[in-house]
Protein backbone atom coordinates (compact mmCIF):
# COMPACT_ATOMS: atom_id res chain seq x y z
CA UNK A 1 0.00 0.00 0.00
CA UNK A 2 1.25 3.49 -0.72
CA UNK A 3 2.45 5.09 2.55
CA UNK A 4 0.37 8.28 2.33
CA UNK A 5 -2.76 6.23 1.69
CA UNK A 6 -1.90 3.85 4.53
CA UNK A 7 -1.48 6.61 7.13
CA UNK A 8 -4.53 8.51 5.88
CA UNK A 9 -6.89 5.52 5.93
CA UNK A 10 -5.73 3.99 9.23
CA UNK A 11 -8.01 4.57 12.19
CA UNK A 12 -8.47 3.00 15.62
CA UNK A 13 -10.69 -0.02 15.08
CA UNK A 14 -13.01 -0.80 17.97
CA UNK A 15 -15.20 -3.45 16.30
CA UNK A 16 -13.71 -6.68 15.00
CA UNK A 17 -14.67 -9.89 13.29
CA UNK A 18 -14.27 -12.77 15.75
CA UNK A 19 -11.60 -14.82 13.95
CA UNK A 20 -8.00 -14.96 15.14
CA UNK A 21 -5.26 -13.86 12.80
CA UNK A 22 -3.43 -16.50 10.76
CA UNK A 23 0.14 -17.10 11.90
CA UNK A 24 1.44 -15.98 8.49
CA UNK A 25 -0.14 -12.53 8.98
CA UNK A 26 1.22 -12.28 12.53
CA UNK A 27 4.67 -13.22 11.22
CA UNK A 28 4.51 -10.50 8.55
CA UNK A 29 3.49 -7.86 11.11
CA UNK A 30 6.19 -8.95 13.57
CA UNK A 31 8.84 -8.96 10.82
CA UNK A 32 8.11 -5.29 10.12
CA UNK A 33 8.33 -4.39 13.81
CA UNK A 34 11.61 -6.27 14.06
CA UNK A 35 13.09 -3.62 11.75
CA UNK A 36 12.09 -0.72 14.02
CA UNK A 37 14.94 1.49 15.22
CA UNK A 38 15.90 1.40 18.90
CA UNK A 39 18.44 3.32 20.98
CA UNK A 40 21.94 2.08 20.03
CA UNK A 41 20.13 -0.88 18.43
CA UNK A 42 19.78 -2.51 21.87
CA UNK A 43 16.37 -3.93 20.84
CA UNK A 44 14.87 -3.98 24.34
CA UNK A 45 11.34 -4.64 23.06
CA UNK A 46 9.49 -7.75 24.12
CA UNK A 47 6.20 -8.48 22.36
CA UNK A 48 3.64 -10.78 23.93
CA UNK A 49 1.35 -12.15 21.19
CA UNK A 50 -2.14 -13.11 22.32
CA UNK A 51 -4.01 -15.00 19.60
CA UNK A 52 -6.10 -17.65 21.33
CA UNK A 53 -9.45 -17.52 23.10
CA UNK A 54 -7.69 -18.45 26.34
CA UNK A 55 -5.11 -15.68 26.08
CA UNK A 56 -7.74 -13.08 25.21
CA UNK A 57 -9.87 -14.23 28.17
CA UNK A 58 -6.86 -13.55 30.44
CA UNK A 59 -6.47 -10.10 28.87
CA UNK A 60 -10.05 -8.91 29.36
CA UNK A 61 -9.83 -8.34 33.15
CA UNK A 62 -6.70 -6.20 32.57
CA UNK A 63 -8.46 -3.58 30.43
CA UNK A 64 -11.97 -2.53 29.54
CA UNK A 65 -10.58 -1.37 26.16
CA UNK A 66 -10.18 -4.81 24.59
CA UNK A 67 -13.11 -4.15 22.21
CA UNK A 68 -13.62 -7.93 21.98
CA UNK A 69 -10.66 -8.13 19.62
CA UNK A 70 -9.63 -11.68 18.73
CA UNK A 71 -5.91 -10.89 18.88
CA UNK A 72 -3.63 -8.52 20.76
CA UNK A 73 0.04 -7.71 21.16
CA UNK A 74 1.38 -6.34 24.42
CA UNK A 75 4.53 -4.38 23.67
CA UNK A 76 6.92 -4.26 26.58
CA UNK A 77 10.52 -3.17 27.11
CA UNK A 78 13.37 -4.69 29.07
CA UNK A 79 14.68 -1.92 31.32
CA UNK A 80 17.94 -3.83 31.87
CA UNK A 81 18.73 -3.80 28.14
CA UNK A 82 17.89 -0.16 27.50
CA UNK A 83 20.30 2.47 26.26
CA UNK A 84 20.66 5.15 28.92
CA UNK A 85 21.26 8.85 28.26
CA UNK A 86 24.36 9.91 30.21
CA UNK A 87 23.13 13.44 30.93
CA UNK A 88 20.11 12.48 33.02
CA UNK A 89 19.84 8.68 33.04
CA UNK A 90 16.73 8.65 30.85
CA UNK A 91 16.04 5.25 29.29
CA UNK A 92 15.38 4.89 25.57
CA UNK A 93 13.43 1.65 26.01
CA UNK A 94 9.98 3.24 26.61
CA UNK A 95 10.40 5.24 23.40
CA UNK A 96 11.80 2.17 21.63
CA UNK A 97 8.67 0.21 22.62
CA UNK A 98 6.45 2.97 21.25
CA UNK A 99 8.33 3.03 17.96
CA UNK A 100 7.95 -0.75 17.70
CA UNK A 101 4.23 -0.37 18.44
CA UNK A 102 3.92 2.17 15.62
CA UNK A 103 5.63 -0.24 13.22
CA UNK A 104 3.26 -3.03 14.33
CA UNK A 105 0.24 -0.78 13.83
CA UNK A 106 1.26 0.37 10.35
CA UNK A 107 2.31 -3.12 9.25
CA UNK A 108 -1.05 -4.45 10.42
CA UNK A 109 -2.87 -1.75 8.42
CA UNK A 110 -0.83 -2.71 5.38
CA UNK A 111 -2.10 -6.29 5.79
CA UNK A 112 -5.75 -5.21 6.13
CA UNK A 113 -5.73 -5.72 9.89
CA UNK A 114 -7.39 -3.14 12.13
CA UNK A 115 -5.75 -2.07 15.38
CA UNK A 116 -6.40 0.13 18.36
CA UNK A 117 -3.48 1.40 20.46
CA UNK A 118 -4.54 1.03 24.10
CA UNK A 119 -2.79 2.63 27.07
CA UNK A 120 -5.76 2.10 29.37
CA UNK A 121 -4.71 -1.15 31.04
CA UNK A 122 -3.63 -2.21 34.51
CA UNK A 123 0.09 -3.07 34.27
CA UNK A 124 -0.03 -4.96 37.59
CA UNK A 125 -2.92 -7.11 36.33
CA UNK A 126 -0.97 -7.73 33.09
CA UNK A 127 2.07 -8.85 35.11
CA UNK A 128 -0.08 -11.26 37.09
CA UNK A 129 -2.07 -12.64 34.16
CA UNK A 130 0.93 -13.23 31.89
CA UNK A 131 3.80 -13.82 34.39
CA UNK A 132 5.73 -10.75 33.23
CA UNK A 133 9.07 -10.41 35.07
CA UNK A 134 9.97 -7.23 37.00
CA UNK A 135 12.53 -6.00 34.47
CA UNK A 136 9.97 -6.16 31.64
CA UNK A 137 7.70 -3.09 31.55
CA UNK A 138 4.36 -3.23 29.72
CA UNK A 139 4.22 -0.12 27.51
CA UNK A 140 1.40 -0.41 24.98
CA UNK A 141 -1.38 -2.80 24.11
CA UNK A 142 -2.35 -3.18 20.48
CA UNK A 143 -5.69 -4.96 20.09
CA UNK A 144 -6.21 -6.17 16.54
CA UNK A 145 -8.15 -8.21 14.08
CA UNK A 146 -10.10 -7.98 10.86
CA UNK A 147 -12.39 -4.95 11.12
CA UNK A 148 -16.10 -5.74 11.39
CA UNK A 149 -18.17 -4.81 8.33
CA UNK A 150 -19.72 -1.89 10.24
CA UNK A 151 -16.48 -0.71 11.85
CA UNK A 152 -15.85 2.99 11.46
CA UNK A 153 -13.65 5.68 12.92
CA UNK A 154 -14.87 7.96 15.66
CA UNK A 155 -15.65 11.51 14.56
CA UNK A 156 -12.64 13.12 16.21
CA UNK A 157 -10.20 10.81 14.39
CA UNK A 158 -9.97 13.11 11.40
CA UNK A 159 -9.83 16.35 13.44
CA UNK A 160 -6.34 17.83 13.46
CA UNK A 161 -5.05 20.88 15.24
CA UNK A 162 -3.48 23.43 12.90
CA UNK A 163 0.15 22.50 12.27
CA UNK A 164 1.20 25.96 13.48
CA UNK A 165 0.07 24.90 16.98
CA UNK A 166 2.20 21.76 17.01
CA UNK A 167 5.36 22.67 15.09
CA UNK A 168 7.91 25.37 15.90
CA UNK A 169 11.21 26.30 14.29
CA UNK A 170 14.44 27.38 15.99
CA UNK A 171 13.07 27.90 19.55
CA UNK A 172 9.95 27.90 21.66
Amino acid sequence: MEFEKLITERYSVRKFKPEHLPQSVIDTILAAAHKAPTGCNKQPQRILVLNTDEAMAKLRPCTKCHFNAPTAMLVCHNTQESWKRVYDGALSSPVDADIVTTYLMLAAQNEGIGTCWVMYFDPHAMREAFSIPENIEPAALLVMGYPAEDSESIDMHFAFRPMEETVVYDSF
